[in-house]
């Protein structure tokens, strides 16, 4: 979603009733605020179908914050809980943010009920977008709170779902900036470095760009190690925070990769070739009458 800022017009003005009768007030009033011109430019932003009321991100919150306090005026955290529950059940891309934004913030509130509760959203996603806002904003505070909860991590990254599996790399990225959680980290980066999903990749490695840059004296000798078999979309990601001789260290050609072109290049099978991949592009050696291996 665009952060530019945006004011929009509709939100309830009292909320009464069960927490589905609150939802679906605060349901209507994001269908009516919402602004169809933002919503057609949306669907830009992702690769899945997207259904989205145009919204820009910090009216929304600005729109829920107020939602929660009139709620909180009346009921208890459960009931709010409750609501937000009911929100992520949607289909609508900003009913599932106002959810999260329901409850942002409140993670000392959070129990094992909460994350239960998550957990069972995480069937719910549908977009990178409604992905990060709960794993990045709900869950990975409740895991760098009780360390204990990692362990749900490992079931995850053996679902089928890729969500599930992009969640439990995003789901450690609060601990691993505390220093917190790091052999759960290489565990998992480990079990995960030959995922071909591009967004487990991303989530990958978001969470070693946010080891590395808290904890660069670890996570640095991690990388080389990996650096062979790790996907270069992981690892480029993962190095974007080092300095610019360790980057430099980390993304060269290894002796490993280099001893496997040598003996094609004495004998004259490749040839300079430019290939593209994503948003980087580099010179690399093709074979001839092969397709391209492209490491970017």
């Amino acid at each position: 979603m665009s952060r530019k800022p945006k004011s929009n017009a509709a939100e309830p003005q009292r909320l009464e009733g069960g927490p589905g009768e609150i939802a679906a007030q605060i349901r209507k009033a994001i269908k009516d605020g919402g602004s169809p011109e933002h919503a057609a430019g949306v669907q830009w932003f992702f690769k899945e179908e997207i259904k989205s009321h145009g919204w820009y991100t910090a009216a929304l919150r600005r729109a829920i914050r107020r939602c929660r306090r009139e709620i909180l005026r009346q009921q208890d955290f459960r009931f709010l809980t409750d609501v937000a529950d009911q929100l992520f059940s949607g289909k609508v891309l900003e009913e599932k943010i106002a959810g999260v934004f329901l409850l942002e913030g409140l993670d000392a509130q959070f129990g094992d009920r909460e994350f239960r509760m998550f957990e069972l959203w995480l069937d719910r996603i549908s977009s990178w977008a409604d992905h990060d806002g709960l794993v990045h904003y709900l869950i990975s505070p409740m895991v760098a709170a009780k360390p204990a909860r990692a362990r749900a991590v490992f079931r995850w990254a053996k679902a089928r779902n890729r969500w599930h599996r992009r969640a439990a790399c995003v789901a450690l990225i609060r601990g691993a900036r505390t220093k917190m959680l790091f052999p759960e980290i290489v565990r998992l980066s480990d079990s995960l470095l030959g995922d071909e999903d591009d967004m487990v990749q991303k989530g990958l490695g978001w969470l070693l760009r946010e080891t590395a840059k808290f904890d660069a004296k670890r996570t640095l000798p991690y990388l080389m190690k990996i650096r062979d078999r790790a996907p270069r979309l992981v690892l480029r990601t993962a190095c974007e925070t080092l300095p610019a001789a360790s980057k430099k260290r980390c993304l060269g050609v290894s002796r490993q990769q280099a001893s496997a072109v040598q003996p094609c290049l004495r004998q004259g099978l490749f040839l300079p070739h430019v290939t593209r991949q994503g948003t980087g592009g580099l010179f690399s050696a093709v074979p001839l009458g092969l397709p391209s291996v492209v490491y970017s």
